[in-house]
C-alpha cells in the first residue's frame, strides 16, 4: 500500500494510491484522524488496506498538492556518512557508531515542491535517501525486531548547505534550513517493499545520474540504526529515521556541482518511486 499526504483545496489530508489517483482516507479510517501520522499512531494501516479494497480513486494528482510524507513527525533523525563510497569521499575514518544528527519538520518540502536554495549561500547540496518511518514505538528496541517497528520506507531528498554545515563540527545549521530537504512522493508500507536491502537507489540532477548504489551497501542497516537510536531516545510513530547517502554528493565533485534556480532533482528507490523536486531561489 501506498500512503501519501497532501493538501486540497486548503484542506490538510491523506489518502492511498489507487489506479493512478488517491483513495482519501482522510477522517474515514476513524472519527478524527485527518494525518498519516495520526492513522499509524493509532494502528489503522490494515484498516486502510481493508477499507480502499475495490475502491475507485476519489481525485487525481492534479487535483491535489504534495506535503511531506509525514509533515509533523516528532522526530527526524538522520545518518551521516552511512554509504563506504561516500565516507571515503568526505575524508573520514571507520567508526563504530552511526553519526546522527536531526532535521526539523519546517525543513522539509513535498513531492514536486520547490526545494529553496537559501540567499546565505552558494553551497545548496542534494543527496538522495531513504527515509524509514517508525510504525510501532519504543525504547531499547533489539536489533533483531527492530523492522518490526517500521510503517514503512520512502525517498528524501537530504538537502545540505554545505559551507553552514562545517561552521562548526556540529552538522544541524546546515541541514535544517527552511524547504531544503524533500519527502515523498509516498511511503510503501513494509509489508509490500520486503527486503528493503535488495532496492537501488538513484539521485539524478536535471537528467544525470550522480547518485547510485544498492540499500544493501549501507555501513549501518536499518535494524542497526533503529536499535542504537532507540537507546538514546524513544522513537514514537510516525518519527522519521533518514537513513545515509550514497557516494557521489556534489560537493565532493572536482569541480563541485551544486542546486541552483532551474535545477531539478529526481531521488528514485526501487518500489518507493521517484522523488522529483526543483530547485527555486529564496527570494
Amino acid at each position: 500500500m501506498k500512503l501519501t499526504s497532501y493538501t486540497r483545496k486548503g484542506q490538510v489530508g491523506f489518502g492511498a494510491v489507487v489506479d493512478n489517483g488517491i483513495v482519501d482516507l482522510t477522517n474515514k479510517l476513524a472519527e478524527g484522524v485527518t494525518s498519516l501520522k495520526q492513522a499509524i499512531s493509532a494502528d489503522l494501516l490494515s484498516s486502510a488496506a481493508a477499507y480502499i479494497e475495490g475502491k475507485h480513486p476519489d481525485f487525481s494528482f492534479s487535483d491535489i498538492s504534495h506535503m511531506p510524507v509525514i509533515p509533523d513527525p516528532s522526530k527526524i533523525l538522520c545518518v551521516g556518512l552511512n554509504y563506504e563510497k561516500h565516507k571515503k569521499e568526505s575524508n573520514r575514518p571507520d567508526v563504530e557508531f552511526p553519526t546522527i544528527f536531526t532535521r526539523f519538520a519546517d525543513s522539509q518540502v513535498g513531492h514536486r515542491q520547490a526545494m529553496i536554495k537559501p540567499d546565505v549561500s552558494e553551497r545548496f547540496d542534494y543527496e538522495g535517501e531513504m527515509a524509514v518511518i517508525i510504525g510501532t514505538g519504543g525504547r531499547n528496541i533489539p536489533e533483531d525486531k527492530a523492522l518490526d517497528h517500521v510503517a514503512g520506507y520512502a525517498c528524501y531528498n537530504e538537502g545540505s548547505i554545505r559551507d553552514y554545515q562545517r561552521h562548526t563540527f556540529q552538522f544541524t545549521p546546515g541541514k535544517t534550513f527552511p524547504g531544503t530537504g524533500a519527502f515523498g512522493p509516498y511511503m510503501v508500507t513494509a509489508d509490500e517493499v520486503g527486503d528493503y536491502t535488495k532496492m537501488p537507489i538513484q539521485t539524478r540532477l536535471n537528467g544525470k545520474v550522480m547518485q547510485d548504489a544498492m540499500l544493501s551497501d549501507l555501513i549501518f542497516p536499518v535494524p542497526v540504526l533503529i536499535s542504537y537510536i532507540s537507546q538514546f531516545t524513544p522513537l514514537a510513530p510516525g518519527d522519521v529515521i533518514v537513513s545515509g547517502t550514497p557516494g557521489g554528493v556534489g560537493d565532493k565533485r572536482e569541480p563541485p556541482v551544486y542546486l541552483f534556480p532551474g535545477d531539478t532533482v529526481e531521488v528514485e528507490i526501487g518500489c518507493l518511486g521517484t522523488l522529483v523536486n526543483p530547485i527555486m531561489s529564496e527570494t
